[in-house]
């Protein structure tokens, strides 16, 4: 970067010299730390609550929610990270990962020991403390990308936990609207349309949302002439997908770092089997659905800002006619005044014993008079 007094990149402020970053990160990085604490202290509770084989099925049911908070809360911590790194002009593409990378370890060993310490030091445990951490390593590293796009998919994911939240704590209810009584089938048919409900108005969250965020994004850095180059569609998709992507990501840990603690819950009985097998295609199902509306809201969303095409071709045919009028106005209003002593064609001579009065007169009315044989006129 250039340090001349004279230069462009000195007299930019250095938010502006920065570029790309991330409208309200240090908010998003301790909302989603906040959210991953209330996660691991709602298991926490549950699994001081049970014991034995209980706990081990407390902490299967509760590990999607934990591994999903903290690949938020990674993102969220790693992106507060690279916007401090980017506001002071450090934007060298190995400098963005270390550190991002760096901020979500952090956050994952802060979480990993949390979990330790309260809850023990059995197996159990320390598949849950694993599974937290490398989830945090894997939403910081991606907290590595453009800012912008981090920042909406990392707002996006946690209004989808939001909402998530919200229509669980008022599962009961929903599921009595759509007919639950206290028969099997009449439950499941309720779950089932229960379940379709969280996934379509997750979906319609995120994509909103995401879309709002990088719209906010685009207005900010075209209002401080940062060199921030607008999102286009593809942005906007990958912002509308990303909590959709976080989920299944969640999942795919599930069954791999945290797969031996379902494997624990399933040799309680057949029964815990079945059900762990049955709410892990669930999770995927709600993921792919969260993941293709949320890209699809958000896709519509920024076509219905796009201009239409008769409209552009209309403005661009009427702004060049408008153009050369312009110019000529301010060509004649830039030009010189014309020398009184020149005639229409010709010069008047300088003579000191010229007539003051024919001087005086306009170039109209000189044009006008018969012109003198000589080109002037004499004294009386």
């Amino acid at each position: 970067m250039s340090e001349k007094p004279g230069s462009t990149e000195a007299t930019r402020p250095a938010a502006a010299v920065a570029g790309g970053t991330a409208p309200g990160a240090p908010a998003l990085a301790l909302l989603a730390v906040a959210w991953l604490t209330a996660m691991l202290s709602s298991t926490h509770v549950a699994m001081s609550a049970n014991a034995g084989t209980t706990a081990i099925f407390s902490a299967a049911y509760a590990l999607p929610g934990v591994i999903s908070a903290s690949l938020v809360a990674g993102a969220g911590v790693g992106l507060l990270v690279v916007d401090l790194l980017a506001r002071r002009g450090l934007r060298r593409p190995w400098l963005r990962s270390a550190a991002a990378v760096g901020a979500g370890a952090l956050v994952g060993l802060v979480a990993a020991v949390t979990v330790t310490l309260g809850n023990g030091n059995d197996s159990v445990v320390a598949v849950l403390a694993g599974t937290v951490a490398a989830a945090t390593v894997l939403g910081g590293a991606v907290a590595a990308l453009r800012g912008p796009l981090v920042g909406a998919v990392v707002t996006a994911a946690l209004a989808v936990c939001g909402v998530t939240f919200a229509l669980s704590y008022f599962q009961q209810e929903i599921t009595s609207l759509y007919g639950a009584d206290e028969s099997i089938t009449s439950q499941l048919t309720a779950l089932t349309w229960f379940s379709r409900t969280l996934s379509v108005v997750c979906g319609l969250t995120a994509g909103l949302v995401a879309y709002r965020y990088l719209s906010r994004a685009d207005r900010r850095a075209a209002a401080g002439d940062a060199p921030h180059r607008p999102a286009r569609w593809p942005g906007y998709l990958i912002a509308g997908a990303g909590p959709g992507a976080f989920l299944l990501a969640a999942e795919a840990l599930i069954w791999t770092a945290g797969g031996r603690l379902l494997r624990l819950a399933g040799q309680l009985s057949e029964a815990d089997r079945t059900a762990q097998g049955l709410l892990g295609g669930a999770r995927v199902i709600h993921g792919l659905s969260v993941l293709f509306l949320g890209a699809l809201v958000s896709m519509i969303a920024f076509g219905r800002t796009l201009q239409p095409a008769a409209e552009a071709a209309a403005e661009a045919a009427t702004e060049p006619a408008a153009e050369p009028a312009t110019a000529a106005v301010a060509r004649r209003a830039a030009a010189p005044v014309a020398d009184p002593v020149v005639r229409t064609g010709r010069r008047t001579p300088r003579d000191p014993d010229r007539d003051t009065a024919w001087e005086a007169l306009s170039q109209d009315e000189q044009a006008e008079a018969p012109d003198e044989p000589d080109g002037t006129r004499e004294r009386g």
